[in-house]
């Protein structure tokens, strides 16, 4: 039914697509679409405006218009169904995709260098430095066994294209969890961050950005994670240029 009611009103010209404003609303009703921030049904809705501070370009704004009357009912259903099928598609992954395979590797020794066989021009290359697989947030399950009591590095999965040490400088000694703010699913991967903080003994969270707006919306997915388990871990956030140099080094308590 309509009626005359405050709703949210989004500026596509303005909106960079950064989906902080996803992170902020708790009945789901932004989404980004064709990277933008779009409303997902006016019933979703409620009109209290918790979006409008988390904008960074200022896109969102409350008017008063006619639209479909906020229908909480109908909030909990879409949540619920979106949770089920989150889990669902985590419960099937492991035996459709072998890439979702749980893997834990053995350190290489330091002095140990490789080069890819019949590539005699390349110049040797340091080992890796990854102790596990998969690396994506959305494939890595709470209960996996390398995340407990382990230091957490979550990488906006362009750092290691633009920082070429990235393996040496940030990932040797940690467990690294990889994903984009704007293109993956903001509500699954604060729930799924709630989930590791909550089980799994997190020591340390290391965050690792780049300078472009969308990736600022990857430290806030952490940090509501944290918040939202009741935990407080010592986090230090790294942005990085698209030249690969570090401009930003921050540490902070949680």
């Amino acid at each position: 039914m309509k009626v005359m009611r405050k709703i949210i009103e989004i500026d596509e010209e303005l909106c960079d697509g950064c989906g902080q404003c996803v992170i902020a609303c708790a009945e789901g009703a932004i989404a980004i679409i064709d990277e933008k921030a779009r409303l997902v049904s006016e019933i979703y809705c409620d009109g209290l405006g918790a979006c409008l501070g988390e904008c960074p370009q200022g896109a969102i704004r409350m008017i008063e218009r006619e639209a479909d009357d906020f229908d909480p009912e109908a909030v909990e259903q879409y949540l619920k169904a979106k949770e089920s099928a989150s889990g669902k598609a985590e419960l099937h992954i492991p035996s459709a995709c072998p890439s979702s395979r749980l893997q834990m590797f053995h350190p290489r020794p330091s002095e140990q260098q490789t080069t890819r066989a019949g590539a005699a021009d390349l110049q040797p290359a340091g080992p890796s430095a990854l102790s596990h697989w998969p690396v994506q947030i959305r494939l890595v399950p709470a209960h996996a066994p390398f995340l407990k009591g382990a230091d957490l590095l979550v990488a906006a999965d362009c750092t290691p294209f633009a920082y070429p040490e990235f393996h040496r400088d940030f990932l040797k000694g940690k467990v690294v969890l990889i994903g984009c703010p704007k293109f993956d699913d903001v509500p699954q991967y604060v729930q799924r961050f709630t989930e590791i903080f909550s089980s799994a003994g997190i020591r340390s969270v290391t965050i690792l950005v780049m300078e472009v707006p969308c990736c600022s919306g990857l430290p806030m997915i952490v940090r509501k994670g944290m918040a939202a388990a009741g935990k407080e871990i010592p986090i230090e956030e790294i942005v990085i240029s698209a030249q690969g140099e570090i401009i930003k080094r921050e540490q902070s308590a949680a």
